[in-house]
């Protein structure tokens, strides 16, 4: 997850998100975990390689993954897709570019073509992104009605902080449970996000752990960079 910025100084946040398989939406895999990151969002990208390197068939792997969506959430399905067909600076067979772009066609989709290697497209997607998100209605996903007042005696029970290497690790029940409820492309849900940690005392508990400027501090399953 990182934040992109555009040449005209917008930016906004993206998540790449692998291991959507086959079976992902019943927990084949690390599909299931993929799958709540993509919840959070409001465009998805289905990037498809067409080097034809791997053998891998184009068509089957778009409709393979819509499967899963849909099996995994009917409104995740339904959310605005741009098919990417990445990898053209090695594609082998035209034909197969060909067959995703009748594909866009048929599902009333649009087609982007980028090189990750040589960054060719990859410009004008940037852009388009950051159009479509300006114009996509934000969806507010904390629920507020399902709030809970919790005691201080709760809240002491409602996080723990590790270790992992060199990574801070803050999870628990009160921390699932506020994660599933914070959209982290949303500003407003991200300051209620931060202000929530620091109710809780989280940002205390970890400075009293000894974290410092720069560290990585994951909360329950996503990463960021800590700053005082």
């Amino acid at each position: 997850m990182g934040v992109v910025k555009t040449k005209n100084g917008d930016s906004f946040v993206m998540a790449d998100i692998p291991g959507i398989i086959e079976g992902a939406s019943e927990g084949v895999g690390l599909g299931i975990q993929f799958l709540r990151h993509i919840e959070r969002t409001r465009l998805l990208l289905h990037i498809i390689d067409v080097s034809g390197i791997e053998g891998r068939d184009p068509i089957e792997d778009f409709y393979t993954i819509n499967k899963e969506l849909k099996k995994y959430s009917e409104k995740l399905s339904t959310r605005k897709q741009i098919i990417v067909a990445n990898k053209i600076d090695s594609m082998q067979d035209e034909n197969l570019y060909k067959k995703l772009e009748e594909l866009a066609k048929k599902e009333k989709l649009e087609i982007y073509k980028i090189s990750a290697v040589t960054k060719q497209g990859v410009e004008d997607l940037v852009e388009k992104v950051s159009k479509e998100l300006k114009n996509l209605p934000k969806e507010e996903l904390i629920d507020y009605e399902d709030r809970k007042v919790y005691t201080l005696e709760e809240e002491k029970q409602g996080f723990e902080i590790t270790k992992d290497k060199d990574i801070w690790v803050v999870d628990g029940p009160y921390i699932q449970r506020l994660m599933a409820r914070v959209n982290l492309e949303d500003n407003e849900s991200m300051y209620y996000f931060q202000k929530s940690l620091d109710s809780l005392g989280v940002n205390k508990a970890l400075k009293q752990a000894g974290v410092k400027e720069g560290d990585t501090v994951r909360v329950y399953d996503w990463e960021l960079e800590w700053y005082d």
